[in-house]
């Protein structure tokens, strides 16, 4: 009885198997067993500063307004910040950082797509009899090629989705750190302009202290005159009038200065500062602080959100050095023509093609994949200690601006009072003499501890003016960071990157 033949699995297929099965047993070879990243985020709660903040009051909605420079109640600072924020190069710089940032995104997506060349060669070629054969050797070999390449390395792990992720996170940082440049610039122009206003304060203190030692001077001089007085007076006199011009020099100093300082700030020449005319700022309003601190200060933290996406950029980075421990393939296949000549390009015989996966595995490599896995690793940690230690840069800064604030409130209310009693002691003075019970001496002299009081003042003011911008800028500046920065669904929004857990 005749027996059937046994089927025969097709030699490519056994052959196909037999590469998947080797490649997988191989798999092990290179492996990443041990790495881990070690750094953890902290969680913004679990840090103390409810008793640095009591007695400070809250608000639902006391996050500052994203033109929080308003408050101060000058439109020329207004003017100048807004034309900051036009042409300023610091942030053409950001910007520029930024459209690199996109473009290596955009590298790291096309790296995971298919792509299609094609090329078209004519080459003409002569072999020597000895080395071709009388056939071939000695005579001009015409040589036409037309041909399409098709190139796929296939995600199978998800390592290349990986890269361009954390490539995506790098373009949302990079676009917050554009926005922090802004604020940076912005609060810096504004402190400038606080110190330009107490430098014509510091001067028009200082001449009329001029005024009144001149005056002291020529009644002196009568005195000395008359016989009725010595040269103490008048030398004193003499003394007070050189240190009130030097201030008053000194207060121009600084004036030009800081106009210059803001001119350049603008990105502007010299001669742009000149234009900038006195500061006229109302009192810088009472701070009252979001109830919501500390658990919603990283949402509005522009440096906090970077630093999250950092950290989001740098998990991104360890599943993609994961994925290369394992086997990758590529889909590649080659069609054209090609013949001895362009009369014989299109005949049907000209046809050449090629295609097919291939695998490829690490097995030994020296060490390079965990080194690169370890870097990316450490990179991770590190981008987790940035973000931390920002966060307690952050909430520090929240509470110096604030305790700035109460302490340059409780030294203007010492400040106001003494004002109130040198007025009164000048008002007395005056009278005195209006009554003939007292000489313009007394009145100059009273004038001078008044005169301090207020030099004194219009310092705090300044300190509490760049204590409010501080406390501005330290709670974010009311940058909105809501929008991804870059298009796409699957790409969550900074402001649940600042609240998500470590990946």
């Amino acid at each position: 009885m005749p027996t059937s033949p046994i089927p025969r699995r097709p030699t490519a297929t056994i052959g196909v198997i037999g590469i998947l099965s080797l490649a997988l047993a191989l798999a092990g070879c290179a492996s990443s067993g041990g790495l881990e990243p070690s750094a953890a985020v902290r969680d913004v709660d679990g840090y103390g500063i409810s008793r640095s903040l009591v007695g400070a009051p809250l608000s639902d909605a006391a996050f500052p307004q994203r033109e929080w420079w308003t408050a101060l109640g000058d439109p020329q600072l207004d003017a100048l910040i807004a034309e900051a924020l036009q042409d300023s190069p610091s942030l053409v710089a950001a910007d520029a950082r930024l459209r690199k940032a996109q473009a290596q995104a955009g590298l790291a997506d096309a790296a995971r797509k298919p792509t299609v060349g094609a090329s078209a060669q004519y080459a003409v070629a002569q072999l020597p009899k000895g080395l071709a054969g009388d056939e071939l050797g000695g005579k001009l070999l015409h040589n036409a090629v037309l041909m399409l390449n098709f190139d796929w390395p296939l995600d199978v792990w998800g390592g290349k989705r990986a890269e361009y992720e954390a490539a995506l996170d790098q373009v949302h940082a990079t676009q917050i750190e554009a926005q922090a440049a802004r604020l940076t610039l912005a609060a810096n122009i504004a402190r400038s302009y606080v110190a330009l206003a107490q430098a014509f304060d510091a001067k028009e203190v200082a001449e009329r202290e001029q005024a009144r030692s001149e005056r002291l001077q020529q009644l002196s001089r009568q005195r000395v005159a008359a016989g009725i007085d010595n040269q103490l007076s008048l030398r004193n006199a003499e003394a007070a009038i050189a240190t009130a011009k030097a201030q008053a020099e000194a207060a121009q100093q600084q004036i030009d200065a800081l106009r210059n300082a803001i001119a350049a700030l603008l990105g502007q020449g010299p001669d742009r500062g000149l234009d900038i005319a006195r500061p006229r700022l109302l009192d810088a309003p009472a701070p009252a602080l979001p109830g919501v601190l500390p658990g919603e200060l990283p949402g509005h933290r522009p440096d906090v959100v970077a630093a999250r996406w950092r950290v989001e950029a740098a998990g991104h980075g360890i599943k993609s050095a994961k994925a290369k421990f394992k086997p990758s393939v590529d889909l590649s296949a080659l069609v054209g023509l090609a013949a001895t000549g362009f009369s014989d390009l299109f005949d049907g015989d000209a046809l050449l093609g090629f295609g097919g996966p291939a695998i490829s595995l690490p097995i030994f490599d020296g060490g390079q994949l965990r080194n690169n896995l370890a870097a990316r690793d450490a990179d991770y940690d590190l981008a987790v200690a940035g973000y931390n230690q920002t966060v307690v840069d952050a909430l520090h800064q929240v509470a110096d601006a604030l305790q700035s604030i109460r302490s340059l409130d409780a030294q203007a209310e010492s400040l106001r009072q003494a004002r109130e009693a040198a007025a009164a002691a000048l008002k007395l003075a005056d009278a005195r003499y209006q009554a003939g019970l007292g000489t313009q001496i007394d009145v100059l002299s009273a004038q001078r501890p008044l005169l301090q009081i207020e030099q004194q003042i219009a310092g705090l003011r300044a300190q509490r003016y760049a204590a409010t911008v501080d406390l501005d800028r330290a709670l974010g500046g009311g940058l909105d960071f809501d929008a991804p920065a870059v298009s796409g669904n699957d790409n969550p929004s900074s402001s649940h990157i600042a609240k998500a857990p470590t990946p």
